[in-house]
């Protein structure tokens, strides 16, 4: 098992079984941000679907090994109703517009480089916070078809596990299987 790297005092939630998340069983707080081709994006409009939100960031090597399982895994369940979003949590200069579009412009160049195949969104409004911020890259939630988190991570997590985390969102809420 690769381990997550966590800042000093953040709580440790990996191999405990016990997710620690405050937002485990409660319904996932609504966003709306602009994805990399400027088009508006709502948690909302993915309602009915189970959804993984998975906050990153372009300069996060765990990050980088975790992209490319996202990619196949919205690949190979696409079809039965899972959708994965991708946030950066890379610094943006929000008051400088110029510097803010170049910011813009390279998370989306390194997103194409990388080969997403899934939403990319800029957290410019701070959409982490309602989700009891980010401790660790990268951060992903598992949202079940009624819009409940029913799973979290912090840091890498095994392949098998965000697998085994999108199979029970998928199971969830709306009473699919």
């Amino acid at each position: 098992m690769i381990e997550a790297t966590q800042p000093a005092g953040a709580p440790d939630e990996s191999d405990d079984g016990i997710d620690e998340n405050p937002l485990q069983g409660k319904m996932a707080p609504n966003f709306t941000l602009t994805d990399t081709k400027g088009e508006k994006i709502s948690l909302a409009d993915y309602k009915g679907k189970a959804v993984v939100v998975d906050f990153w960031a372009t300069w996060c090597p765990p990050c980088k090994i975790e992209i490319p399982w996202l990619e196949q895994f919205n690949e190979q369940y696409g079809g039965q109703g899972l959708q994965i979003i991708g946030i950066s949590e890379d610094d943006l200069d929000l008051d400088n517009k110029t510097e803010l579009a170049k910011e813009k412009q390279q998370i989306a160049e390194t997103a194409a480089q990388l080969k997403i195949n899934y939403p990319v969104l800029f957290d410019d409004a701070n959409v982490s916070t309602p989700y009891g911020g980010v401790d660790g890259l990268p951060t992903t939630f598992f949202i079940d078809r009624s819009g409940k988190v029913v799973a979290s991570t912090v840091g890498l997590a095994p392949r098998e596990q965000i697998e085994a985390d999108i199979k029970k969102a998928l199971a969830t809420g709306g009473g699919a299987s």
